[in-house]
């Protein structure tokens, strides 16, 4: 093995995934997190006193994360005061057993947690969910139940920012994904690395150009406490299809991946100004006339599927929301708590955590 490329001292003992230089463990650690923290700081992701929340699941992009804007917010004196953010779907030996992670990582870092789960905001877990939907659309619901509730928990937190572990190869597989569905408006803000808009509160991904790969080396020569099995109701899901399709372009060029991003990226550049002059206006974000969040229709999405499980007819919020847009109406379900509500309170107090 070669002397490290870095350091040129030091045996090498890895591979750098995004350049296939020889690297040392030490020096592949500050690499990470020196490009971690190039992320934060050339795009002013934070200031000073902000309070942010991690969005923690147990697996490892999210405890490296954890442990990376720990080490991070020491080293360079961010100022940052960090919670962590989990949220329970009710995925019976899986979720359960990532939480122990979870907590397990609360005491290693020092860090408050929050769970907020599916159960206790919808009525509703993955499990009963699945038992109803199968596994064909389940996703769907997960994806939209989740982005909604990280948002409530951080206004439960009273937290102004929220981090995720989203990582380069996530980011690519969204970009692919979009393209195969023809989601153009997607693709236009998939690759951001900040979103945000005047009714949620912004979040951001400082792993958008960190390899999973790397995520996974960091993890093992840490040393990490992590949960590794993948979610059950995955196999079937359709950003699997994009994901073996990356890898296969990652064997042909290690750079695939990044590319694809800049892709994405310049994509988004040369459509801003035509989305801004042409789009602008027909889109008019509002509120969900039922929970308050942030929604372009009557009933924001999140509402929308919740109706059809309400109703034994989930398949009616994912095949034609139209009816449940006019029929909502009629039948009364239990309500998701009132984002406005939960706005409100968070200028009040903020709860105790778990």
């Amino acid at each position: 093995m070669k002397n490290c490329s870095i350091c040129k001292t030091a045996r090498a003992l890895v591979k750098i995934p995004s350049t296939l230089e020889p690297s040392c463990k030490e020096c592949f650690f500050l690499q990470l997190e020196t490009k971690v923290h190039n992320t934060i700081t050339l795009n002013k992701l934070f200031k000073r006193g902000d309070k942010v929340a991690i969005a923690v699941s147990g697996g490892k992009d999210s405890t490296v994360l954890a442990h990376v804007m720990t080490t991070l917010n020491k080293r360079y004196d961010y100022g940052l005061d960090l919670f962590l953010l989990s949220i329970d779907e009710g995925i019976t030996g899986y979720r359960d057993d990532s939480l122990l992670t979870v907590q397990r990582n609360r005491e290693e870092y020092g860090i408050p947690l929050k769970i907020l789960s599916y159960q206790d905001l919808y009525g509703w877990t993955m499990d009963k969910i699945v038992a109803q939907i199968g596994l064909k659309n389940n996703c769907t619901f997960c994806g939209v139940f989740r982005r909604q509730a990280l948002d409530r928990g951080a206004l439960l937190l009273n937290v102004n920012h929220i981090v995720t572990g989203h990582n380069a190869d996530d980011i690519a597989e969204t970009v692919l994904m979009n393209i195969m569905r023809g989601d153009f408006s997607r693709l236009s803000r998939c690759t951001q690395i900040q979103t945000a808009t005047d009714q949620t509160i912004p979040r951001s991904k400082p792993f958008k150009y960190i390899y999973e790969k790397e995520i996974v080396m960091y993890a093992y020569f840490k040393k990490l406490d992590y949960f590794s099995t993948e979610c059950i109701y995955s196999p079937n899901a359709y950003r699997g299809y994009a994901r073996t399709f990356l890898k296969d372009l990652e064997r042909i060029s290690t750079t695939s991946i990044l590319d694809i991003i800049q892709s994405g990226e310049s994509y988004q550049s040369n459509v801003e100004v035509k989305l801004n002059q042409e789009v602008e206006g027909k889109v008019i974000v509002g509120n969900c006339e039922r929970c308050g969040y942030m929604s372009s229709n009557k009933l924001c999405k999140a509402c929308v599927l919740l109706e059809g499980l309400n109703r034994g007819l989930p398949k009616l919020g994912i095949a034609n929301e139209s009816k449940i847009r006019k029929q909502h109406g009629e039948i009364k379900t239990p309500a998701i708590q009132n984002f406005k509500q939960l706005s409100i309170d968070r200028e009040i107090k903020s709860p105790s955590l778990n």
